[in-house]
């Protein structure tokens, strides 16, 4: 069985109880200790006493072994901050070594990650929901996963906030994601089963994903193309990914099809299936053949037909259902922005029509 969807109107979410994630995977390195001095509601003391086998190891490595719900990131922040105690007296140094029998008091408070995961209020548009899995279109302008600079007002505090059973989840059921400026359709498992499955499947990649992107400057040459390039950090610039040679700096496997659709004077619109699914990786994978996405200033794009962001949409989205194993399949028109982009660079394609 095939079932098609397209996109319908918005959903609204509930506001739910308040969560504190220890999840390791939350917790980045550049965390200020400012924060961990703010008073809040909920603070927390906990007291241990040194294993014996742990006898003049680092405190951290002690607090991490013996306190694994937090992770090692987190308690390092605390230790620094002097919010650990052995008798009494403040710890300030993450490689002090401990002996066996010390008793070290922890005093456990808030830190943004920490109040990252909470349910929020906020309008998701549902394409498809079952017990197992949730399709939603994610507009551009929003985040997907908490991290500093965006702890609040995301997709996975919008789940929280519409199904407060996602707490269960490793991140609330989030498989892949989307960057902060696409837009477009996102699958979400709201099962252990399904999430457990579905990052298989993307594993494998027999999870198809594929994106409406407009590149800068007319295609040449043949009209399909497989853009088969490693991807890793710009050794010149940290914030930014690159192609990269894995024989010299460190990168990953990465492979694009690319397709074009139609050409404009200035520009040309393009399918991206993903194969792999890497950070940024559209965006890399266009700018190393000349055609960086339109608005995209970090891969060397500029805003054109009044498009200020990555000119980039995920607008189809096929895979078999973790559980029932029906084939979905799920498209998404392009969001007005684009659209009007569209129109003002003399692209024609309606993907309504597709």
């Amino acid at each position: 069985m095939i079932i098609w969807r397209e996109t319908s109107g918005a959903t609204f979410l509930k506001q739910g109880q308040f969560i504190i994630s220890t999840d390791p995977a939350v917790a980045p390195a550049d965390l200020e200790v400012e924060d961990l001095l703010e008073q809040g509601p909920e603070v927390e003391f906990r007291e241990i006493r040194v294993a014996e086998q742990l006898h003049a190891q680092r405190v951290d490595m002690v607090l991490a072994r013996q306190l694994p719900e937090f992770s090692r990131n987190y308690l390092q922040q605390l230790i620094e901050a002097g919010l650990v105690r052995i008798a009494g007296k403040p710890v300030r140094k993450p490689a002090l070594r401990v002996h066996a029998g010390d008793s070290v008091a922890v005093e456990l408070r808030p830190t943004p990650q920490t109040q990252a995961f909470k349910p929020e209020m906020i309008p998701l548009e549902v394409v498809y929901e079952d017990g197992d899995v949730l399709v939603v279109n994610k507009p551009a302008g929003l985040v997907v996963h908490p991290a500093p600079g965006n702890w609040s007002g995301t997709l996975l505090n919008g789940i929280l906030g519409r199904d407060p059973a996602a707490a269960l989840l490793p991140r609330a059921g989030i498989v892949h994601r989307l960057d902060k400026d696409t837009s477009g359709l996102m699958v979400v498992a709201r099962s252990r089963l399904a999430m457990d499955r579905l990052i298989q499947a993307i594993a494998a990649r027999e999870v198809r994903r594929q994106y409406l992107a407009i590149g800068h400057r007319r295609w040449t040459g043949r009209e399909s193309l497989l853009v088969d390039a490693a991807i890793g950090r710009d050794p010149r610039n940290r914030l930014r990914m690159a192609v990269v040679d894995v024989r010299q700096h460190a990168g990953k496997t990465a492979s694009t099809e690319i397709r074009l659709i139609e050409n404009a004077e200035t520009c040309c619109l393009v399918e991206c299936s993903l194969q792999t699914g890497r950070t940024h990786q559209i965006r890399v994978h266009m700018a190393s053949i000349g055609h960086p996405l339109v608005g995209d200033g970090l891969y060397g794009g500029v805003p054109l037909g009044g498009l200020r962001r990555q000119a980039l949409h995920a607008y189809r989205l096929g895979f078999t259902h973790p559980v029932d194993a029906a084939e979905l399949i799920f498209t998404a028109v392009v969001p007005a922005d684009m659209d009007a982009a569209f129109a003002a660079l003399g692209l024609r394609y309606n993907s309504r029509s597709d």
